[in-house]
């Protein structure tokens, strides 16, 4: 069976200039932490998107949902949902919050499939608002996360399209692992009796683990190296090394070849 890399893909040299040069604009300007500036920061810049001019406060006279629009830029007229949450940090959060609505909308804005410009927008941001996002870390579009601020990413680990960090207790995503598309990762669990009481806890994935598509990891939940949630697949206990797991719950269900020979081993015996 063969073995395929991602390729390596440019856009024509002008484009990639001013991607590069957009990127370390917006980096820059990223440094400083105080939620205002990065407010200002992000209103303009989804406004040059969306609307490809500079900005300007809306007209009075014009449509109330043309208004409505371009208020919404501005983060601090937007609400997210982990704003409500009792358990958030506020302050961590409000200097994360206008990087977040960035992110969210920019993957919504005619530019936020272009991947090659993508990756790069998102590790840009992932620096500013993750605990930890390491080297060659791919990011696709429409990824969602809580709170950014309990999320680590190691190095070499790619997150596909549409998967839900919930980062409310703490997620670590380890060295070189793939969270496939639509997958769940969760850090909190409910109280069985009032929906209200909140459980956090730290959830693990790798290194070099799979949660492969639709599959969910539930809170407190360790992935172990090289363990592998099958499609669909709820995680609801630890996946010991090499394992693959599958069904709801996720049963194991033999381990890989690779794995080494007392694994196998005691697998066989199981």
């Amino acid at each position: 069976m063969p073995r395929y890399e991602y390729r390596k893909l440019t856009s024509l040299p002008e484009a990639e200039g001013v991607y590069d040069a957009w990127i370390e604009r917006l980096d820059r300007e990223f440094i400083n932490r105080d939620p205002e500036h990065r407010s200002v920061v992000v209103r303009n810049t989804l406004h040059e998107i969306y609307l490809g001019h500079p900005y300007s406060a809306p007209e009075p006279r014009a449509p109330l949902a043309q208004q409505s629009l371009v208020h919404s830029f501005d983060p601090r007229n937007a609400t997210l949902e982990p704003e409500y949450y009792g358990d958030v940090d506020a302050t961590k959060y409000a200097e994360r919050k206008p990087l977040i609505w960035f992110w969210m909308m920019y993957d919504r804005s005619p530019i936020g499939i272009n991947h090659g410009l993508g990756y790069r927008i998102r590790a840009m941001l992932a620096r500013h608002i993750f605990k930890h996002v390491g080297k060659n870390v791919k990011i696709f579009h429409g990824v969602e996360f809580s709170y950014g601020y309990n999320l680590t990413i190691e190095d070499n680990s790619v997150i596909h399209k549409y998967v839900l960090l919930d980062d409310r207790g703490e997620i670590i995503i380890h060295e070189g692992s793939s969270i496939s598309d639509y997958a769940n990762i969760y850090s909190h669990a409910h109280d069985l009796n009032d929906g209200m009481i909140v459980t956090n806890q730290k959830t693990e994935v790798g290194p070099h683990a799979r949660i492969t598509y639709h599959a969910t990891v539930l809170s407190g939940v360790k992935v172990a190296e090289h363990g592998l949630v099958g499609s669909m697949g709820v995680a609801s206990k630890n996946v010991e090394p090499y394992h693959i797991v599958v069904g709801v719950p996720a049963r194991p269900v033999k381990v890989k070849p690779i794995s080494p020979e007392e694994i196998a081993k005691a697998r066989e015996r199981s």
